[in-house]
């Protein structure tokens, strides 16, 4: 909105500053972090009045968790609301790019806000059905990944190698679908501690802020080897918002968290960074900097797979933060440990630009 204003205007005196995009991704994470911080106690006081016993938690979870009953939950709509209005102040509203992934973030948004609302109104810790989630996910993750891959084509490109990329065709979008699923899912099951899922969201955001506007920018993508994709610097301000809401939400959700993001907010910002890695292409590199998020998902499916095989569990319990807390870990050290292994996760993927 102000980027149209200034341009509208030819950019005079300190509105000129508007022209930058480095500017604009500074003022989208103190917007959101700013409105965040404003909004949170009373959005918390209005969910604990409407939610009355907050999230269910699983009772057959550490006994250790059993405090928490009784916490508000969707606290994702807050991170939502100082994101949205973030980005939408500080963005270029005729970039393609951001509207696909803020659509994904919204709709990811929406399917976790109905999950969250029908445990909370049942008292359940079920939710709507597994099938009806993924098809719903699928079907927002696949228009979105349309609407990128006829801006940005269909090639895989691999990190490590310079100018090595396979044209995956139409598949593309089948890979790009299930690349923004499984980082919205991936989000989601990490979420059990407090602040365990939002700091290495932002960590993650930090990473893709710097990727996006490398590969945005002709010169910088040159001289890395990495694809250019002209509007995906301006993904750098959705990260900045997706910064700022987290760092406001994260001052709520510290130990003893007032709030859960639950699913509304989980599924929508894993959803947000899958979106942008496939807009940056560089979707490889998401598995690696959102090495932590890989590590929560498989950890599930392997506990699964082998029990419904053998009756074993791989783990104490699942997903694997929760095989820490049974081993003896408090869960601030599991959270703290946890926040060290996605910052050295983050620098791991950027190091990626370099070593090609």
């Amino acid at each position: 909105m102000l980027y149209l204003i200034a341009e509208q205007l030819g950019f005079p005196g300190v509105l000129n500053l508007i022209r930058y995009l480095s500017f604009r991704t500074g003022g989208a994470v103190a917007t959101a972090l700013f409105l965040g911080l404003l909004i949170g106690p009373k959005f918390i006081g209005w969910l604990r009045l409407r939610q009355g016993k907050g999230q269910p938690i699983r009772s057959d979870g550490p006994q250790s968790h059993l405090a928490k009953r009784g916490t508000p939950t969707m606290g994702g709509l807050m991170i939502l609301t100082a994101l949205s209005v973030s980005l939408l102040i500080w963005m270029d509203p005729r970039n393609p790019f951001v509207w696909a992934c803020l659509c994904v973030t919204l709709g990811f948004g929406a399917i976790g806000f109905m999950d969250d609302w029908d445990k909370v109104r049942k008292s359940s810790a079920k939710g709507i059905s597994g099938r009806t989630r993924l098809l719903l996910e699928f079907a927002i993750a696949g228009v979105a990944s349309w609407i990128i891959l006829r801006q940005t084509g269909t090639m895989l490109h691999v990190p490590f190698f310079s100018n090595i990329a396979i044209d995956l065709g139409w598949f593309y979008i089948v890979f790009a679908a299930f690349v923004i699923v499984g980082a919205g899912n991936a989000v989601n099951l990490t979420d059990g501690l407090d602040g365990l899922a939002t700091m290495p969201v932002i960590i993650a955001a930090v990473a893709f802020m710097i990727i996006a506007y490398l590969a945005g920018n002709a010169k910088f993508a040159t001289y890395l080897g990495i694809p250019h994709v002209p509007g995906a610097g301006d993904l750098a301000i959705l990260c900045g918002a997706m910064v700022g809401a987290g760092l406001a939400f994260l001052w709520f959700n510290a130990p003893p968290a007032a709030v859960f993001m639950g699913d509304t907010g989980s599924l929508a910002l894993g959803g947000a960074l899958g979106a942008i890695a496939v807009t940056a292409h560089h979707e490889i590199v998401l598995a690696i900097i959102g090495g932590l998020f890989v590590v929560e998902a498989l950890s599930v499916i392997i506990q699964v797979y082998f029990f419904k095989r053998t009756g074993k569990r791989v783990f104490k319990m699942a997903p694997i933060h929760h095989h820490f807390e049974q081993l003896g870990w408090s869960e601030p050290t599991v959270v703290i440990r946890f926040w060290i292994i996605a910052f050295v996760l983050a620098l791991a993927g950027l190091s990626t630009l370099k070593l090609r």
